[in-house]
Protein backbone atom coordinates (compact mmCIF):
# COMPACT_ATOMS: atom_id res chain seq x y z
CA UNK A 1 0.00 0.00 0.00
CA UNK A 2 1.35 3.45 -0.92
CA UNK A 3 2.13 5.80 1.92
CA UNK A 4 -0.13 8.67 0.83
CA UNK A 5 -3.37 6.62 0.82
CA UNK A 6 -2.27 4.91 4.04
CA UNK A 7 -1.65 8.30 5.68
CA UNK A 8 -5.13 9.39 4.63
CA UNK A 9 -6.69 6.23 6.08
CA UNK A 10 -4.81 6.58 9.37
CA UNK A 11 -5.70 10.29 9.55
CA UNK A 12 -9.36 9.53 8.94
CA UNK A 13 -9.31 6.84 11.64
CA UNK A 14 -7.62 9.26 14.04
CA UNK A 15 -10.32 11.87 13.41
CA UNK A 16 -13.06 9.24 13.83
CA UNK A 17 -11.63 8.13 17.18
CA UNK A 18 -11.16 11.71 18.37
CA UNK A 19 -14.73 12.73 17.47
CA UNK A 20 -16.69 9.54 18.15
CA UNK A 21 -14.72 7.80 20.92
CA UNK A 22 -12.19 9.97 22.76
CA UNK A 23 -9.03 12.00 22.24
CA UNK A 24 -7.18 9.52 24.42
CA UNK A 25 -8.07 6.61 22.17
CA UNK A 26 -7.04 8.60 19.10
CA UNK A 27 -3.63 9.41 20.59
CA UNK A 28 -3.19 5.80 21.71
CA UNK A 29 -3.76 4.73 18.13
CA UNK A 30 -0.87 6.99 17.10
CA UNK A 31 1.27 5.42 19.83
CA UNK A 32 0.40 2.05 18.29
CA UNK A 33 1.45 3.31 14.86
CA UNK A 34 4.80 4.23 16.37
CA UNK A 35 5.08 0.78 17.94
CA UNK A 36 4.34 -0.91 14.63
CA UNK A 37 6.82 1.28 12.78
CA UNK A 38 9.51 0.60 15.40
CA UNK A 39 8.89 -3.15 15.48
CA UNK A 40 8.84 -3.47 11.70
CA UNK A 41 11.51 -0.87 10.95
CA UNK A 42 14.00 -2.34 13.41
CA UNK A 43 12.78 -5.89 12.79
CA UNK A 44 12.61 -6.04 16.58
CA UNK A 45 11.50 -9.65 16.86
CA UNK A 46 11.47 -11.29 20.26
CA UNK A 47 11.12 -14.67 18.56
CA UNK A 48 14.02 -14.02 16.19
CA UNK A 49 16.29 -12.71 18.94
CA UNK A 50 15.80 -15.85 21.01
CA UNK A 51 16.29 -18.12 18.00
CA UNK A 52 19.52 -16.37 17.01
CA UNK A 53 20.81 -16.74 20.56
CA UNK A 54 20.08 -20.48 20.57
CA UNK A 55 21.14 -21.44 17.06
CA UNK A 56 23.90 -18.96 16.28
CA UNK A 57 25.09 -17.93 19.75
CA UNK A 58 24.29 -14.38 18.59
CA UNK A 59 23.44 -12.18 21.61
CA UNK A 60 22.56 -8.96 19.76
CA UNK A 61 18.81 -9.46 19.80
CA UNK A 62 18.71 -10.39 23.46
CA UNK A 63 20.95 -7.43 24.29
CA UNK A 64 18.35 -5.19 22.64
CA UNK A 65 15.54 -6.89 24.56
CA UNK A 66 17.33 -6.51 27.91
CA UNK A 67 17.96 -2.84 27.13
CA UNK A 68 14.25 -2.44 26.39
CA UNK A 69 13.34 -4.11 29.70
CA UNK A 70 15.79 -1.92 31.61
CA UNK A 71 14.64 1.34 30.03
CA UNK A 72 10.96 0.47 30.42
CA UNK A 73 11.55 -0.44 34.10
CA UNK A 74 13.45 2.80 34.75
CA UNK A 75 10.39 4.70 33.53
CA UNK A 76 7.50 2.53 34.71
CA UNK A 77 8.43 1.66 38.30
CA UNK A 78 8.97 5.28 39.48
CA UNK A 79 5.76 6.33 37.69
CA UNK A 80 3.78 3.57 39.38
CA UNK A 81 5.18 4.65 42.72
CA UNK A 82 4.28 8.29 42.10
CA UNK A 83 0.84 7.91 40.52
CA UNK A 84 -1.41 5.38 42.25
CA UNK A 85 -3.98 5.53 39.45
CA UNK A 86 -1.57 3.74 37.12
CA UNK A 87 -1.87 -0.05 37.09
CA UNK A 88 0.89 -2.65 36.96
CA UNK A 89 0.67 -5.76 34.77
CA UNK A 90 0.17 -8.18 37.66
CA UNK A 91 -0.61 -11.83 36.97
CA UNK A 92 -1.01 -14.66 39.49
CA UNK A 93 1.77 -17.27 39.68
CA UNK A 94 -0.19 -20.37 38.79
CA UNK A 95 -0.21 -23.73 37.07
CA UNK A 96 -1.88 -21.92 34.19
CA UNK A 97 1.11 -19.58 33.89
CA UNK A 98 3.63 -22.42 33.95
CA UNK A 99 1.92 -24.36 31.18
CA UNK A 100 0.96 -21.33 29.13
CA UNK A 101 4.41 -19.72 29.11
CA UNK A 102 6.16 -22.95 28.13
CA UNK A 103 3.73 -23.74 25.32
CA UNK A 104 3.81 -20.15 24.11
CA UNK A 105 7.60 -20.18 23.86
CA UNK A 106 7.44 -23.40 21.88
CA UNK A 107 4.73 -22.38 19.43
CA UNK A 108 6.00 -18.85 18.78
CA UNK A 109 9.09 -20.33 17.13
CA UNK A 110 7.00 -22.53 14.84
CA UNK A 111 4.68 -19.63 14.00
CA UNK A 112 7.70 -17.31 13.60
CA UNK A 113 6.26 -14.55 15.72
CA UNK A 114 4.87 -13.80 19.18
CA UNK A 115 1.80 -11.61 19.69
CA UNK A 116 3.43 -8.37 18.60
CA UNK A 117 5.48 -10.20 15.97
CA UNK A 118 2.37 -11.71 14.39
CA UNK A 119 0.77 -8.26 14.33
CA UNK A 120 3.62 -6.38 12.69
CA UNK A 121 4.46 -9.18 10.25
CA UNK A 122 0.81 -9.33 9.23
CA UNK A 123 1.08 -5.59 8.64
CA UNK A 124 4.17 -6.20 6.52
CA UNK A 125 2.14 -8.61 4.41
CA UNK A 126 3.82 -11.90 5.42
CA UNK A 127 1.22 -14.52 4.34
CA UNK A 128 1.69 -16.98 7.22
CA UNK A 129 1.32 -14.28 9.87
CA UNK A 130 -1.72 -12.85 8.11
CA UNK A 131 -3.29 -16.31 8.37
CA UNK A 132 -2.17 -16.75 11.97
CA UNK A 133 -3.65 -13.50 13.28
CA UNK A 134 -7.36 -14.53 13.29
CA UNK A 135 -6.44 -17.97 14.65
CA UNK A 136 -4.38 -16.36 17.41
CA UNK A 137 -7.43 -14.24 18.28
CA UNK A 138 -9.67 -17.33 18.36
CA UNK A 139 -7.17 -19.20 20.51
CA UNK A 140 -6.89 -16.29 22.93
CA UNK A 141 -10.67 -16.13 23.24
CA UNK A 142 -10.98 -19.87 23.93
CA UNK A 143 -8.16 -19.60 26.45
CA UNK A 144 -10.10 -16.90 28.28
CA UNK A 145 -13.21 -19.12 28.37
CA UNK A 146 -11.18 -22.01 29.84
CA UNK A 147 -9.01 -19.87 32.14
CA UNK A 148 -11.12 -20.49 35.24
CA UNK A 149 -10.52 -24.24 34.91
CA UNK A 150 -6.76 -23.77 34.57
CA UNK A 151 -6.65 -21.44 37.56
CA UNK A 152 -8.54 -23.99 39.65
CA UNK A 153 -5.52 -26.30 39.29
CA UNK A 154 -3.50 -24.01 41.55
CA UNK A 155 -2.60 -20.35 41.94
CA UNK A 156 -1.42 -17.77 44.44
CA UNK A 157 -2.13 -14.06 44.62
CA UNK A 158 -0.15 -11.80 42.27
CA UNK A 159 3.17 -10.66 43.74
CA UNK A 160 4.27 -7.05 43.20
CA UNK A 161 7.94 -6.28 43.74
CA UNK A 162 6.97 -2.67 44.41
CA UNK A 163 4.70 -3.70 47.27
CA UNK A 164 7.38 -5.98 48.66
CA UNK A 165 10.41 -3.68 48.34
CA UNK A 166 9.06 -0.22 47.43
CA UNK A 167 9.54 1.42 44.03
CA UNK A 168 13.28 1.99 44.45
CA UNK A 169 13.84 -1.50 45.81
CA UNK A 170 11.79 -3.05 43.00
CA UNK A 171 13.83 -1.15 40.43
CA UNK A 172 17.06 -2.29 42.05
CA UNK A 173 15.93 -5.93 42.10
CA UNK A 174 14.78 -5.71 38.47
CA UNK A 175 18.05 -4.21 37.22
CA UNK A 176 20.06 -6.73 39.23
CA UNK A 177 18.10 -9.63 37.72
CA UNK A 178 18.61 -8.19 34.24
CA UNK A 179 22.36 -8.02 34.94
CA UNK A 180 22.31 -11.68 36.01
CA UNK A 181 20.43 -12.48 32.82
CA UNK A 182 23.15 -10.82 30.73
CA UNK A 183 25.83 -12.77 32.62
CA UNK A 184 23.96 -15.98 31.78
CA UNK A 185 23.85 -14.94 28.12
CA UNK A 186 27.60 -14.21 28.26
CA UNK A 187 28.21 -17.71 29.59
CA UNK A 188 25.99 -19.17 26.86
CA UNK A 189 27.56 -17.44 23.85
CA UNK A 190 31.22 -17.46 24.93
CA UNK A 191 33.86 -14.98 23.83
CA UNK A 192 34.44 -13.16 20.57
CA UNK A 193 30.81 -12.21 19.94
CA UNK A 194 29.32 -8.93 18.73
CA UNK A 195 26.93 -7.74 21.40
CA UNK A 196 25.52 -4.50 20.04
CA UNK A 197 23.64 -3.79 16.83
CA UNK A 198 22.32 -0.33 16.00
CA UNK A 199 19.03 -1.70 14.71
CA UNK A 200 18.24 -3.48 17.96
CA UNK A 201 19.37 -0.50 20.06
CA UNK A 202 17.23 2.15 18.39
CA UNK A 203 14.30 -0.25 18.38
CA UNK A 204 14.69 -0.80 22.13
CA UNK A 205 14.83 2.93 22.89
CA UNK A 206 11.84 3.72 20.67
CA UNK A 207 9.72 0.91 22.12
CA UNK A 208 10.62 1.87 25.71
CA UNK A 209 9.48 5.45 25.08
CA UNK A 210 6.27 4.28 23.40
CA UNK A 211 5.53 1.73 26.14
CA UNK A 212 5.89 4.53 28.71
CA UNK A 213 3.51 6.75 26.74
CA UNK A 214 1.05 3.86 26.61
CA UNK A 215 1.25 3.48 30.40
CA UNK A 216 0.62 7.19 30.96
CA UNK A 217 -2.22 7.50 28.44
CA UNK A 218 -4.00 4.20 29.03
CA UNK A 219 -3.31 3.97 32.75
CA UNK A 220 -2.12 0.42 32.21
CA UNK A 221 0.92 -1.22 30.58
CA UNK A 222 1.18 -2.17 26.91
CA UNK A 223 -0.62 -5.38 26.00
CA UNK A 224 -1.51 -7.28 22.85
CA UNK A 225 -3.32 -10.51 23.72
CA UNK A 226 -6.44 -9.07 25.36
CA UNK A 227 -7.38 -7.01 22.33
CA UNK A 228 -7.15 -9.96 19.96
CA UNK A 229 -9.21 -12.16 22.25
CA UNK A 230 -11.80 -9.40 22.61
CA UNK A 231 -12.24 -9.25 18.84
CA UNK A 232 -13.08 -12.96 18.73
CA UNK A 233 -15.33 -12.66 21.78
CA UNK A 234 -17.29 -9.81 20.16
CA UNK A 235 -17.81 -11.91 17.03
CA UNK A 236 -18.93 -14.90 19.11
CA UNK A 237 -21.44 -12.80 21.06
CA UNK A 238 -22.73 -11.07 17.92
CA UNK A 239 -23.36 -14.41 16.18
CA UNK A 240 -25.09 -15.85 19.24
CA UNK A 241 -22.52 -18.65 19.58
CA UNK A 242 -21.28 -17.57 23.03
CA UNK A 243 -23.03 -16.60 26.23
CA UNK A 244 -20.60 -14.49 28.28
CA UNK A 245 -22.54 -15.04 31.50
CA UNK A 246 -21.35 -18.67 31.64
CA UNK A 247 -17.68 -17.62 31.58
CA UNK A 248 -15.93 -16.49 34.77
CA UNK A 249 -13.54 -14.33 32.72
CA UNK A 250 -16.15 -12.55 30.61
CA UNK A 251 -18.55 -12.20 33.56
CA UNK A 252 -16.09 -9.91 35.33
CA UNK A 253 -17.42 -6.37 35.39
CA UNK A 254 -14.74 -4.78 33.22
CA UNK A 255 -14.73 -7.56 30.64
CA UNK A 256 -18.52 -7.75 30.49
CA UNK A 257 -18.66 -3.99 29.93
CA UNK A 258 -16.20 -4.17 27.02
CA UNK A 259 -18.42 -6.72 25.31
CA UNK A 260 -21.27 -4.20 25.29
CA UNK A 261 -19.17 -1.21 24.17
CA UNK A 262 -17.69 -0.40 20.82
CA UNK A 263 -14.42 -2.28 20.39
CA UNK A 264 -12.67 1.07 19.91
CA UNK A 265 -13.13 1.81 23.62
CA UNK A 266 -10.59 -0.90 24.37
CA UNK A 267 -7.08 0.54 24.69
CA UNK A 268 -5.40 -2.67 23.52
CA UNK A 269 -7.54 -2.76 20.41
CA UNK A 270 -6.58 0.72 19.22
CA UNK A 271 -2.86 0.14 19.83
CA UNK A 272 -3.08 -3.21 17.99
CA UNK A 273 -4.72 -1.48 15.03
CA UNK A 274 -2.01 1.16 15.22
CA UNK A 275 0.71 -1.53 15.14
CA UNK A 276 -0.79 -2.91 11.94
CA UNK A 277 -0.86 0.59 10.47
CA UNK A 278 2.72 1.34 11.49
CA UNK A 279 3.96 -1.91 9.97
CA UNK A 280 2.03 -1.15 6.78
CA UNK A 281 3.81 2.20 6.65
CA UNK A 282 7.18 0.45 6.77
CA UNK A 283 6.10 -2.15 4.21
CA UNK A 284 5.50 0.62 1.67
CA UNK A 285 9.27 0.82 1.17
CA UNK A 286 10.45 -2.55 2.53
CA UNK A 287 8.71 -5.62 1.15
CA UNK A 288 8.55 -8.72 3.37
CA UNK A 289 6.58 -11.40 1.60
CA UNK A 290 8.14 -14.33 3.46
CA UNK A 291 9.31 -17.64 2.07
CA UNK A 292 7.10 -19.99 0.09
CA UNK A 293 5.68 -22.69 2.35
CA UNK A 294 4.47 -26.21 1.63
CA UNK A 295 0.96 -27.35 2.54
CA UNK A 296 2.37 -29.18 5.55
CA UNK A 297 4.25 -26.09 6.73
CA UNK A 298 1.13 -23.97 6.34
CA UNK A 299 -0.94 -26.44 8.40
CA UNK A 300 1.67 -26.68 11.16
CA UNK A 301 2.22 -22.91 11.24
CA UNK A 302 -1.48 -22.10 11.47
CA UNK A 303 -2.04 -24.74 14.17
CA UNK A 304 0.88 -23.28 16.12
CA UNK A 305 -0.65 -19.82 15.82
CA UNK A 306 -3.92 -21.04 17.30
CA UNK A 307 -2.20 -22.83 20.21
CA UNK A 308 0.01 -19.77 20.75
CA UNK A 309 -3.09 -17.61 21.17
CA UNK A 310 -4.63 -20.10 23.60
CA UNK A 311 -1.48 -20.41 25.69
CA UNK A 312 -0.94 -16.64 25.77
CA UNK A 313 -4.20 -16.20 27.67
CA UNK A 314 -3.24 -18.93 30.15
CA UNK A 315 0.12 -17.19 30.68
CA UNK A 316 -1.47 -13.74 31.19
CA UNK A 317 0.21 -12.29 28.15
CA UNK A 318 2.87 -12.75 25.52
CA UNK A 319 6.38 -11.30 25.22
CA UNK A 320 4.76 -7.86 25.55
CA UNK A 321 2.03 -8.24 28.16
CA UNK A 322 3.74 -10.84 30.36
CA UNK A 323 7.47 -10.32 29.84
CA UNK A 324 7.95 -6.65 28.94
CA UNK A 325 5.02 -5.16 30.84
CA UNK A 326 5.15 -7.69 33.67
CA UNK A 327 8.86 -7.29 34.38
CA UNK A 328 8.96 -3.52 33.82
CA UNK A 329 6.08 -2.94 36.28
CA UNK A 330 7.45 -5.24 38.97
CA UNK A 331 5.32 -8.35 38.61
CA UNK A 332 6.81 -11.66 39.73
CA UNK A 333 4.82 -13.46 37.06
CA UNK A 334 6.88 -11.76 34.36
CA UNK A 335 10.06 -13.26 35.79
CA UNK A 336 8.41 -16.69 35.96
CA UNK A 337 7.17 -16.36 32.38
CA UNK A 338 10.62 -15.62 30.94
CA UNK A 339 12.55 -18.84 31.77
CA UNK A 340 9.54 -21.04 31.05
CA UNK A 341 8.95 -19.47 27.65
CA UNK A 342 12.66 -19.77 26.84
CA UNK A 343 12.57 -23.45 27.81
CA UNK A 344 9.68 -23.91 25.38
CA UNK A 345 11.63 -22.05 22.71
CA UNK A 346 14.53 -24.52 23.07
CA UNK A 347 12.13 -27.20 21.84
CA UNK A 348 10.34 -24.94 19.38
CA UNK A 349 13.48 -24.12 17.40
CA UNK A 350 14.13 -27.84 16.95
CA UNK A 351 10.58 -28.46 15.76
CA UNK A 352 10.94 -25.52 13.39
CA UNK A 353 14.19 -26.90 12.03
CA UNK A 354 12.68 -30.37 11.62
CA UNK A 355 9.91 -29.06 9.40
CA UNK A 356 12.38 -26.77 7.58
CA UNK A 357 10.58 -23.49 8.21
Amino acid sequence: MKRLPLALVLSAFFIFLALEVSIRQAVLMLVGVGMGAALAGARFGFTTGWRQLIEQRDPQGVTGQVLLLALASLAALPLLGQFTELQAALGPPSFSLLVGAFVFGLTMQIADGCGSGSLYKAGLGVPLNMGILPLFALGSFLGSVHLDFWLSLGQIAPVSLSQEFGSSGALGVTLALLAVLMLAVRWWVGTGRTWVDKRWLWGAVALAVLATLNLLLAGQPWGVVYGLGLWAAKVAVATGSFDPTVSAFWSQAGNAQRLTQTVFMDVTTVTNIGILGGALWVSATASSSGKTLTTQQWAIGLAAGFVMGYSSRLAFGCNIGAMLSGISTGSLHGWLWLPLAFAGTLIGVRVRRHFQF
